[in-house]
């Protein structure tokens, strides 16, 4: 028998007080009934011993708390999963919003998830093709880890999240590969181009989306990641896919994170977030990884714009502790017209020595990572001091590494967002970038495979 009130005392904003509440627990689901038979759901945030603190996720907006009736469900928040969720759009509370049938679920799950026993956890050491050559290449994404992207406002993060989604599978596998992508606080424009985008590259066959509208409520956008995560955890650890999560903007849930927040008059941490962002943060990052013994496997790529593009703001600072690397895209790129503008020399996957190397990717990728990081950075350097002291400056090796400065970025990191190159593809571009500098430079890279791979012969 579900547990009836009529003791609403107080609301404010989204919250309500309900007195006089006998064993109700925390995060447990609540329906408002209104007079007229309409009914709102919410949670419960806080128990205060008989009270019982309420948050809508519709809003209190026209409640009428005097002959309304609480009615605490006894369960927390759960998403209805079925294998027919894939090629399918729901709403941040896990609704289907794109005018297909109901499913009819599998099973239900809490959208908390369990945790996975660190003992049970297995390393990530398998290569994920992306397609885009500043990630395969140099911040290789590994299978069951967690790559955040780091993007400023303005900057095509967007187009970005879509490529990654379309182009990534694993290679060297027959398992079916899956992707979970979650929008949180996206515009109506941003929402359209996701869903048509997958649907014009037939890429939605393989997607489940949840999507949270700017307008929504704060409460949806803090469940919107949970939801996709649970989809995604029953994807690959019932089903045995590789799912890909994609959560776009993390920065938009933090700020309904706040909010919430606020609203509960907590006391403020770092720039008016809550004390535990960090372990909220945490509660989903760690929800990827791969578990001995089965097949399926959870990698995720969060991304989030940073608050006046500054990186030690709290996101993207506490993000950067947890998770297991971080690719950034720059503005400086950006208006130079390089398409996707990753920032390479700031960015970093530290799983990325896992993934590659003889059959992974190939013999050669660890060592031409390495030299095209290490030339690329002094023919960034060989320019700033030509702008400052003129070409004649420069000797004349400096001047090739400026221009293979140049020609790395306009040939290998700038490739557009409808390019899908395969690795072979990457490494070879790679090769023929490094040809403009003399074999002798090539100081981090096995004679072996310069002998094999240098494009100039003769040089």
């Amino acid at each position: 028998m579900l547990k009836e009130y009529k003791t609403i005392r107080e609301v404010v904003g989204p919250l309500m007080l309900v007195d006089n509440v006998v064993d109700v627990k925390f995060d447990e689901l609540v329906e408002i009934e209104q007079e007229n038979g309409e009914i709102r759901s919410g949670k419960v945030l806080q128990i205060d011993r008989d009270r019982a603190l309420v948050q809508l996720f519709e809003g209190t907006q026209g409640l009428k708390i005097s002959t309304s009736k609480a009615r605490f469900l006894g369960r927390g928040l759960t998403l209805n999963v079925s294998r027919d969720m894939l090629g399918r759009v729901f709403n941040g509370m896990g609704k289907p919003i794109d005018g297909g049938v109901e499913l009819i679920p599998e099973k239900r799950m809490d959208i908390n998830g369990q945790p996975i026993n660190p003992a049970a956890r297995d390393y990530p050491n398998e290569f994920i093709q992306t397609g885009i050559s500043a990630i395969d290449g140099l911040n290789t994404l590994v299978r069951g880890q967690k790559l955040p992207v780091f993007s400023m406002s303005g900057l095509p993060h967007a187009n970005l999240a879509a490529q990654i989604a379309r182009q990534a599978k694993v290679l060297n596998s027959d398992s079916k590969f899956a992707v979970v992508f979650a929008a949180m606080g996206i515009t109506h424009e941003e929402a359209d181009y996701f869903i048509s985008d997958f649907r014009k590259t037939g890429a939605i066959e393989r997607t489940v989306l949840f999507m949270n509208l700017a307008n929504d409520p704060a409460i949806e956008r803090i469940a919107t990641p949970r939801m996709a995560l649970t989809c995604a955890e029953y994807l690959a650890f019932e089903l045995g896919m590789h799912v890909l999560v994609i959560m776009t903007d993390i920065t938009n849930y933090a700020e309904a994170l706040r909010e919430t927040s606020a609203a509960r008059k907590e006391v403020p941490g770092r720039r008016g977030y809550p004390g535990y962002l960090y372990t909220d943060l945490a509660s989903m990052y760690e929800r990827a990884g791969k578990i001995k013994g089965k097949p399926g496997s959870i990698t995720q790529i969060p991304i989030l714009t940073m608050p006046e593009d500054d990186k030690t703001h709290p996101i993207p600072d506490l993000t950067g502790y947890i998770t297991e690397g971080q690719i950034i895209l720059s503005r400086d790129l950006h208006k130079k017209g390089i398409v996707p503008p990753i920032d390479v020399l700031p960015s970093l996957s530290r799983l990325k020595d896992k993934g590659i190397g003889a059959n992974k990717t190939r013999e050669d990728h660890a060592d031409t990572m390495n030299q095209l990081f290490a030339a690329y950075s002094r023919g960034k350097d060989a320019k700033e001091l030509a702008t400052i002291l003129g070409d004649a400056a420069l000797s004349d090796v400096d001047k090739l590494y400026a221009k293979f400065a140049g020609e790395f970025e306009k040939e290998y990191i700038s490739q557009g967002f409808t390019s899908n190159r395969d690795i072979n593809e990457t490494l070879d571009l790679g090769w023929k970038l490094l040809g403009i500098l003399p074999k002798n430079e090539l100081k981090r890279i096995k004679d072996t495979y310069i002998e094999k791979y240098y494009p100039n012969k003769a040089d």
